[in-house]
């Protein structure tokens, strides 16, 4: 990927990631669990249904420590099934 991400940011920093998928229960601790394999930590996550209750948007703070790591990160999350976007 071609990002400007170590230009615009000071590493080790904390992002907030969006996650949109499938509307089930195990989305957020399969979103976690591929967090915990690069990155692993206690993280808590913020749940948002859609409004036809299709989708849920997981919003999670992950700590980040380079451009690589994010998009590695970003790569991720999208190879999870229930995934839609990233954001």
């Amino acid at each position: 990927m071609k990002t400007k991400f170590d230009e615009l940011l000071e590493f080790p920093t904390v992002l907030n990631f969006k996650v949109m998928g499938v509307a089930c229960d195990e989305l957020p601790d399969l979103i976690i669990a591929e967090l915990q394999k690069h990155t692993p930590g206690d993280y808590t996550t913020k749940i948002k249904p859609s409004s036809k209750g299709n989708y849920h948007s997981v919003s999670i703070p992950v700590r980040v420590t380079s451009k690589e790591h994010i998009e590695l990160i970003y790569k991720t999350l999208n190879d999870i099934e229930q995934v839609r976007y990233v954001l």
